[in-house]
C-alpha cells in the first residue's frame, strides 16, 4: 500500500518526499507500460481483483507521483484517505472517488496509523475517551484522534465505506519506536484508539500488515477476532499473494484481503469466500482486558443475585462509574465458581467460566461481543477439587487466556494454559499454600510491565498481597499493597474502570457499599470513590 521496492530490493516508501531520480523512474515506467488491464494468474472462482489508490495516483501538481488510476476492468477498489500519515489527507480524496462512482466500484477506505509525534501528543492527548492521567491514556486518545480525523474526511465527500482498514507498516517518515517491548506496548495503544474511534464512529475496521512488519511495530500481537488485509509484498505475479489467503494471518485475524504491488500499481484480491461484502464491527480488543462484556471499550461488572441467581451486567462508562444492571442470565445459583477469564475460545469477544456445582463440570459461555451469549461449551469436568478458579488473562506471555485453580485439599495452585481454542494445556503447579488467601483475584497488569499480575488477600491478617507475573508463568516477589482489608465482604478485579489504562480494584463494605480503590501510574492508590449501594444482595462479583 502506497510502498514500492527499488532494484535493490529494500522498501522504499513513497509516503515521504522520495528523491528526483525515485519520481522519474516511476514516471517513466508508468508511461512505458500504458494503463493496460491486468490479468491474473488462474485461481479459485470466487476470488475478486481489485486496486488499491490514494495520494501517489494524485497528479504531481499536488504533490502526487501521476501513477495510473487502476483499469476500468478492476472489480473493487480501496481508496487512501491520507497523504502517507495520520491528519494528513489525500488531495485528490474527492476526485478518486468520484473516479470510483462513475465506474459503478465497490470501494473500501484505508487510513494509516502512526505513533505520534511530541506535538501531537501534547495536541492529542487529552482528546478522547480515555483519562489523560496516564501516558497509555494519552497515546490512545491519539489514537482515537488519527480515527477522528480520517472520519472527517470520510463525512467531507460524503463517502460511508463498508470497512474502514488502518495501515500498519513500518516508515521513515515519523517511524514507530521499535527498540523493546514496552515501545511495542505504547504502539498498540495508538492502534487501539484508532479501532475505537473507528467503532464509535460506527464503522467496521481490520488490519493492513505484513508479518516482520506487524512484529516489529506491536511484538506480534494477537488479535483472531479482528479482520486482515495482508500484504505479499512486492511481486510480478499474484500466485504468492493468494497464499496470503491460505496462510496464517500476522496477528491470527482472517484473512479477507490480499495484496502485492509493482512500481506503478497496487494489486487487490479476495480471499473466498469472501466478495468484498461489508463486515461486522469486530469485538473490542481492549488490551488487559477480560470484562469489556458489552464491547464499548469500557470494562463492564458482572454480578450474580443471591436470592434469585440472576447474573446481571453493570456496564462500565470508563469513568470509574457503573450502569444500572441489567439481567443477561437467570437460573446461575447452579454454579459456585464465576469469572471473566478474557477470550477463551480466540473468536474476538470475551467470555464467561463457571463452575457447576453438582456435578464439577467447567462450562465456558462464550459472549457475542454485545452483552450476550452464544452456547456454552463444557471445557472441564472434576473441577470440584478446587474451591478457587481465576480467569488472570494471559499469565504465560503467549497471548491466549489461561486459568489458575486453588486446589481446597492442598493449597496448591495450578496453572492451565489456554490453547487460544477453548481448550487446556497440561496444567503446571505455580504456588504452593495458597489456601491462607481468600480471595485470589486475576487483576491484570498492575506494574505496568505488560505482564499479569494477581492480588490475594490474606485471610488472617487482611493484608492484600500483590504477586507480579513474571510474563512466562512464573511470579516475581510479592510485594504488600495494603493492610486493613479484611473489613470488606467481597473484592473483584474488573480491569481499568476510570479510563487511565491501569487496572482496578472492588471492594464491598459490610453495609453494602461497594468502593472503586484507582490505582496510580506511580504503584499505589489513589481515593477511593463509592460506586454502588445496596450491593449486599449480590453472592458473586466478577
Amino acid at each position: 500500500m502506497e510502498s514500492h521496492t527499488t532494484a535493490g530490493g529494500a522498501l522504499a516508501s513513497v509516503r515521504g518526499r522520495p528523491g528526483r531520480p525515485l519520481l522519474a523512474a516511476l514516471a517513466a515506467l508508468a508511461l512505458a507500460l500504458g494503463l493496460l488491464p491486468w490479468s491474473a494468474a488462474p485461481s479459485r472462482a470466487a476470488t475478486l481483483n481489485g486496486h488499491d489508490i490514494s495520494w501517489p495516483q494524485c497528479p504531481t501538481s499536488v504533490g502526487g507521483f501521476g501513477l495510473p488510476m487502476p483499469p476500468t476492468s478492476t472489480q473493487f477498489v480501496i481508496v487512501g484517505l491520507t497523504r502517507g500519515l495520520p491528519f494528513t489527507e489525500n488531495p485528490c480524496l474527492a476526485s478518486q472517488l468520484a473516479w470510483v462512482r462513475s465506474n459503478g466500484k465497490p470501494a473500501h477506505a484505508y487510513t494509516m496509523a502512526a505513533f505520534p509525534t511530541a506535538a501531537q501528543l501534547t495536541t492529542y492527548g487529552s482528546r478522547g475517551p480515555w483519562s489523560a492521567s496516564s501516558r497509555a491514556g494519552q497515546l490512545s486518545n491519539v489514537g482515537y484522534a488519527e480515527a477522528a480525523f480520517a472520519v472527517a474526511s470520510l463525512r467531507t465527500v460524503g463517502f460511508t465505506p463498508p470497512v474502514v482498514w488502518i495501515d500498519v507498516e513500518p516508515r521513515s517518515a515519523q517511524p514507530w519506536p521499535t527498540a523493546t517491548t514496552a515501545q511495542q506496548r505504547e504502539n498498540r495503544y495508538v492502534v487501539e484508539g484508532l479501532m475505537r474511534g473507528l467503532r464509535d464512529a460506527r464503522f467496521a475496521y481490520g488490519l493492513y500488515s505484513f508479518l516482520s512488519g506487524w512484529q516489529s511495530i506491536t511484538g506480534s500481537w494477537r488479535l483472531p477476532g479482528v479482520p486482515v488485509w495482508a500484504t505479499a509484498g512486492r511481486l510480478d505475479y499474484p500466485t504468492e499473494a493468494l497464499d496470503r489467503c491460505r496462510q496464517a494471518s500476522f496477528s491470527g485475524g482472517r484473512v479477507y484481503l490480499s495484496q502485492w504491488y509493482d512500481d506503478v500499481r497496487d494489486y487487490d484480491l479476495t480471499c473466498d469466500p469472501y466478495a468484498f461484502t461489508p463486515l461486522p464491527v469486530p469485538a473490542s480488543t481492549l488490551s488487559n482486558s477480560t470484562a469489556d462484556f458489552n464491547g464499548d471499550w469500557n470494562n463492564d461488572v458482572l454480578a450474580r443475585v443471591g436470592a434469585t441467581g440472576d447474573l446481571r451486567l453493570y456496564a462500565g462508562n470508563g469513568r470509574g462509574t457503573l450502569a444500572p444492571g441489567i439481567r443477561i442470565g437467570t437460573g446461575w445459583s447452579i454454579f459456585n465458581a464465576l469469572d471473566t477469564p478474557g477470550d477463551v475460545n480466540g473468536d474476538g469477544p470475551l467470555d464467561v467460566l463457571a463452575r457447576e456445582r453438582v456435578t464439577g463440570d467447567l462450562w465456558l459461555y462464550p459472549g457475542d461481543g454485545t452483552g450476550g451469549w452464544r452456547s456454552r461449551v463444557r471445557v472441564g469436568t472434576g473441577w470440584n477439587v478446587f474451591d478457587t478458579v481465576v480467569g488472570p488473562g494471559d499469565f504465560t506471555g503467549d497471548q491466549r487466556v489461561d486459568l489458575l485453580a486453588r486446589e481446597t485439599a492442598t493449597g496448591n495452585l495450578w496453572l492451565y494454559p489456554g490453547n487460544g481454542l477453548g481448550a487446556w494445556l497440561p496444567r503446571v503447579r505455580v504456588g504452593t499454600g495458597w489456601n491462607s488467601f481468600d480471595p485470589v483475584l486475576g487483576v491484570g497488569d498492575v506494574t505496568g510491565d505488560g505482564a499479569t499480575d494477581v492480588l490475594a488477600r490474606e485471610t488472617a491478617t487482611g493484608s492484600l498481597w500483590l504477586y507480579p507475573g513474571n510474563g512466562s508463568g512464573g511470579w516475581l516477589p510479592r510485594v504488600q499493597v495494603g493492610t486493613g482489608w479484611q473489613g470488606f465482604s467481597a473484592l473483584a478485579a474488573p480491569g481499568d474502570l476510570n479510563g487511565d489504562r491501569i487496572p482496578d480494584v472492588l471492594a464491598r463494605d459490610g453495609t453494602g457499599a461497594l468502593w472503586l480503590y484507582p490505582r496510580s501510574p506511580s504503584g499505589g492508590w489513589l481515593p477511593r470513590t463509592q460506586v454502588g449501594w445496596g450491593w449486599d444482595v449480590i453472592d458473586a462479583i466478577l
